[in-house]
């Protein structure tokens, strides 16, 4: 399997499944005046029915989309009330799914209720899905500790992971599909100092987590998650995570070392020292807050990533992006620091055929380019990453 050729320049240039009220094709005839005409009919029916149904040639293809949306608001509540009232952002984020219509989006800014009735009323203004997961996050979970060192306890970056308040900007998903939460592989609870390979910072030579914080700082920032759907033609594994920054901290590196454990985490995991890899086929689906080539952080670490041999990178574009520099940015940041980048990924495991990719980025005037607004960032600064794939 791997990649196909031909991008379309408009992400919805797919063909629509076929509903149950669409006419019909007619069925073939298979009577023929002469019994040889009939079997050559009858060869000719079964070559179709092996080629639809057992090679999967017309296999059904499947949209798995992230999005890192910034969907967190100030404290809890906050998001459900925006989205109810018509808040122009939240808007223009389902706006923005809707144009792109997938199948399997992948939140990653999005505010957590024990309810999920932030997650239900947007998967609704975004188009309606029959699904959706969330998992309370590392984000804002407190931890009573001084985990920055600035000698001010039960500040944000105290908690687990960066928050203001328990569940703040935490991992969600929207599918038209089922979700087995049965089988929902939670890694958030593991302790950094734990995983394999784990490099904690240090100042001065000294650990810079005092011994109590080291035994309670988990490394997800936000968390890890492989989540099986229940897709036609079998499960799909979304590996899920949102990745702290690797900026905002000081000569200890703090949060440079843990982005980069963090992605270190599914190298682990799919290297197999760490949980159980996901059987068949699978997709890599979040923000790393890495890009390949540019940026602060460990951009080594990530363009090895997209170079092994279990996962495929589509390298998905945009025109908005090419315009602005690199067709493969997700993110329009500010110049000249951070500026552009490319931090948000669907990676699809090595056994899918890719059949294309995208950005949602349009340039200025073009199709679509209105749902951003005048700015480009009427739903936020990062770009919805999109790929389509079949079995």
């Amino acid at each position: 399997m791997g990649l196909s050729a031909g991008i379309p320049l408009h992400a919805r240039d797919r063909a629509p499944p076929r509903r149950a009220d669409d006419p019909q094709p007619a069925p073939a005839r298979l009577r023929g005046r002469k019994g040889r005409g009939h079997g050559y009919r009858l060869i000719a029916v079964c070559i179709l029915l092996w080629l639809v149904f057992g090679t999967g040639l017309f296999a059904e293809t499947i949209r798995i989309a992230t999005y890192a949306a910034p969907l967190s608001r100030d404290g809890p509540g906050l998001l459900l009330r925006d989205i109810l009232e018509g808040d122009e952002q939240s808007a223009a984020a389902s706006e923005v799914v809707r144009e792109i219509a997938p199948d399997i989006l992948v939140l990653t800014d999005f505010d957590y209720d024990a309810n999920a009735a932030a997650l239900r009323a947007f998967g609704e203004l975004a188009g309606g899905f029959d699904h959706h997961f969330a998992l309370r996050p590392n984000a804002g979970l407190a931890t009573g500790l001084d985990l920055d060192g600035n000698g001010r306890p039960g500040e944000a970056r105290d908690a687990q992971g960066y928050g203001r308040f328990a569940g703040d900007g935490g991992l969600a998903i929207l599918s038209r599909w089922s979700v087995d939460t049965d089988n929902v592989q939670d890694f958030s609870a593991l302790l950094w100092r734990d995983l394999p390979g784990a490099r904690l910072p240090r100042l001065d030579g000294d650990p810079f987590f005092s011994a109590e914080a080291e035994g309670i700082q988990r490394l997800s920032s936000t968390g890890h998650w492989i989540v099986p759907i229940a897709a036609p033609g079998g499960r799909i594994s979304l590996l899920v995570s949102s990745a702290t920054p690797p900026v905002f901290d000081g000569p200890e590196d703090r949060n440079g070392l843990r982005n980069r454990d963090e992605l270190r985490l599914w190298e682990a995991l799919l290297d197999g020292g760490i949980g159980e890899a996901p059987e068949g086929h699978y997709a890599f689906t979040g923000n790393t807050n890495l890009d390949p080539r540019d940026g602060e952080g460990s951009s080594a670490a990530m363009a090895a990533f997209l170079a092994r041999g279990d996962i495929q990178d589509p390298r998905p574009e945009s025109a908005g992006a090419a315009a602005a520099g690199d067709p493969n940015d997700t993110a329009n940041w500010q110049d000249p620091v951070p500026g552009n980048l490319r931090v948000s990924y669907v990676l699809p495991s090595a056994d899918w055929t890719v059949l294309r990719s995208g950005v949602f980025w349009p340039t200025a005037g073009s199709s679509g380019a209105t749902l951003l607004g005048r700015d480009g960032n009427r739903a936020g600064p990062h770009r919805l990453v999109w790929v389509d794939v079949s079995r």
